[in-house]
């Protein structure tokens, strides 16, 4: 697939009919905090709809219940052992790498920042961990799984804020472009796929090409889920580069609303951190990921453990060199990872299960109211803009 700066600025004004629609017939009819009181008991796929349950919503649920007809399970199955062997990995890159990306964009920053409270940025982290954690279970698809309608109620929100913005026209569409657009969509399931592998590489963890890229195709069924383009999307790896890249190129640079948000998001991790000897190191951390161009444009303070991060590879690789020799060591490393997850995102959400609603209005503050074997290691497509 090629990528233009025409194609993108097409997708740049494109947002998703379904869910658009949907969320348009909820506020024209009055029946947001109907649907919101009713979807709290719609928490597992399979589950009876509740009675009273606005029509529009009926169908848009119904709809979206199943995963789209094309997804390979076998692949899925190599990216759930992927995740799995990676987890603790994983949720380091999405925290300080991934959410970092989304605020070196300016206008996603902005819109972040308008449809959050600066002063809870935990809410969001937790929130997306819940989601990867959903994802990955062995039975995510199935009936009693609690991705399905997660993903369905992310898409309505991201349709309510859409929705929200152009109404009330505090939003420059012809600047910005349309709130979390196809482009921006497309954009995050690199963030959160390609740029975690090229994280998980800078850190020196052992990836096979196959389980890379199983890991990137179950972004792809997420994408698909949340109502992204699929025509749009990179099928390839050596794609996904080349998108990322222009993506990148066209949008990064410095906001305040950045520097803001990444200054929350450096504060709640050296809250979960206890004392304060290894504070520096969530800063450390940022900016060995996500480089010191953007680095400093997000204001990341540098720290005396900036160089102490870059020996994290080799620690890596002795950790990995004990799982790979003794299975003991593979189990008790699966376990301490699966433990190191599950505890960061109670801490997160306070033990509480997040519940995706949809906002009817916005912040008032911004005038809106098992992998192959490791001999084989994946390499990070070649960037393809210097």
């Amino acid at each position: 697939m090629t990528y233009t700066e025409a194609s993108m600025d097409a997708l740049r004004h494109a947002g998703d009919e379904l869910a658009d629609a949907t969320v348009a017939a909820l506020f024209e009819r009055g029946q947001v905090g109907t649907f919101n009181t009713l979807m709290r008991y719609v928490s597992t796929a399979g589950a009876p709809l509740p009675d009273g349950l606005p029509d529009v919503a009926r169908e848009y649920l119904e709809a979206t219940a199943a995963p789209p007809s094309w997804v390979d399970w076998a692949e899925m199955e190599k990216a759930r052992l992927f995740f799995i062997d990676n987890n603790v990995h994983i949720s380091t890159a999405l925290s300080f790498a991934s959410m970092p990306a989304c605020y070196v964009v300016p206008h996603v920053a902005k819109l972040l920042s308008a449809t959050h409270g600066l002063k809870y940025p935990s809410k969001r982290m937790a929130e997306t961990g819940q989601f990867t954690v959903y994802l990955m279970q062995p039975d995510a698809f199935e009936a009693g799984s609690r991705f399905i309608p997660a993903a369905q109620k992310v898409r309505l929100l991201h349709a309510s804020i859409r929705h929200h913005l152009k109404r009330e026209n505090r939003w420059d569409t012809t600047a910005l472009g349309t709130p979390i657009c196809q482009e921006d969509m497309i954009g995050g399931q690199m963030f959160f796929s390609l740029l975690v592998l090229d994280s998980l590489h800078r850190l020196g963890i052992h990836m096979s090409q196959e389980g890379a890229e199983a890991y990137y195709y179950a972004w792809r069924v997420v994408g698909a889920m949340l109502g992204v383009d699929q025509h749009a999307v990179p099928e390839t790896l050596e794609e996904a580069r080349t998108f990322l890249d222009l993506y990148m190129i066209r949008h990064m640079g410095p906001s305040e609303e950045g520097a803001h948000l990444t200054r929350q998001l450096i504060d709640l991790y050296e809250d979960v951190v206890p004392g304060t000897f290894f504070d520096p190191i969530v800063s450390a951390l940022i900016r060995h990921l996500v480089g010191d161009t953007c680095a400093d444009w997000l204001d990341v303070p540098q720290t005396r453990w900036d160089t102490v991060v870059k020996a994290v590879p080799h620690l890596l690789g002795i950790l990995e060199t004990i799982e790979d020799r003794s299975p003991f060591g593979a189990w008790a490393l699966d376990r301490l990872g699966h433990l190191t997850t599950v505890l960061e995102l109670s801490s997160l959400t306070r033990g509480r299960v997040m519940h995706y609603a949809i906002p009817e209005q916005l912040k008032k503050d911004y005038g809106i109211s098992s992998t192959a074997p490791r001999s084989h290691r994946w390499t990070p497509p070649a960037a393809t803009v210097s």
